[in-house]
């Protein structure tokens, strides 16, 4: 039979998926460059389920609710050159609704980029809920701002634009250990493991942290060793199978979501 377009969805929910939602960090989302990437470098995608797939349409026409504001939030970012860096919007309608599920309060996001997932979130937390949002670059989150207001959720975001060791230092040293709900760590993937740990003091029990690119477009199966991002995602990987302190679940979703549940 004739072969199966790319996508059929409407344009406007193709966008921004059609790399599966490789959310590609650059290492300039939240911590530091890494010099073997540049931006908007593509990655291949791999996943159980071929971007091309009538199935991944299956998903996505069967699934995906987004309000308006998201839906234009994620059409300005796929404009942008290094569009593919943004999460897909299934993995945020996910991460969403597991906030909601939590009835979460406080909530940490590590690597904002234009503010799609920071936006996805804030929506479902209460009036007086929080996200400590952290990034390095301005110049991307200023696309997202707007649109925060303009969705009347603008106060529940609390951007901090500094190295996010440096926030999240902040916050154990002002006595916020144990006081956030949920974190989402999607940023340089050499500092991963550290960024786990410190989200792992400031996460209460029974709260979850969310760790993107576990599976990093498949190198994690070869990590080559002069790959720093690829080596820090796989020993992170294999140290969570052991983590006596969590219960985890790894999502072959975009490109790759570990949830690890707080014991």
């Amino acid at each position: 039979g004739p072969e199966m377009p790319l996508f059929s969805v409407p344009k406007e929910v193709a966008v921004g998926t059609a790399m599966l939602g490789v959310a590609f960090a650059t290492g300039m989302l939240a911590g530091k460059r890494y010099p073997s990437l540049g931006f908007g470098t593509t990655k291949s995608s791999k996943s159980v389920i071929g971007k091309s797939s009538p199935l991944w349409q299956y998903i996505l026409d069967h699934s995906l609710r987004e309000h308006p504001i998201l839906k234009k939030l994620r059409l300005l970012t796929a404009d942008h050159p290094c569009g593919k860096m943004m999460v897909s919007c299934d993995q945020a309608q996910l991460m969403a609704n597991l906030v909601k599920l939590i009835k979460a309060k406080k909530v940490i996001e590590i690597g904002v980029f234009t503010g799609y997932n920071t936006l996805n979130m804030a929506l479902v937390l209460p009036d007086n809920g929080k996200v400590i949002a952290c990034d390095i670059n301005e110049d991307y989150v200023k696309i997202g701002k707007p649109l925060w207001k303009e969705a009347g959720i603008d106060h529940k975001i609390d951007l901090r634009i500094k190295p996010a060791i440096q926030t999240l230092d902040e916050l154990l040293a002002s006595g916020e250990a144990e006081t956030f709900d949920f974190a989402f760590i999607d940023a340089d993937k050499e500092s991963c493991n550290e960024y786990y740990e410190k989200c792992l003091r400031l996460i209460k029990k029974g709260g979850i942290i969310a760790i993107d690119n576990v599976l990093w477009s498949g190198r994690v199966l070869k990590p080559r060793k002069d790959d720093l991002a690829t080596q820090s995602i796989h020993h992170l990987n294999e140290k969570l199978l052991r983590d006596a302190r969590v219960n985890i679940s790894m999502l072959p979703m975009g490109d790759g979501v570990t949830l690890a549940f707080k014991l």
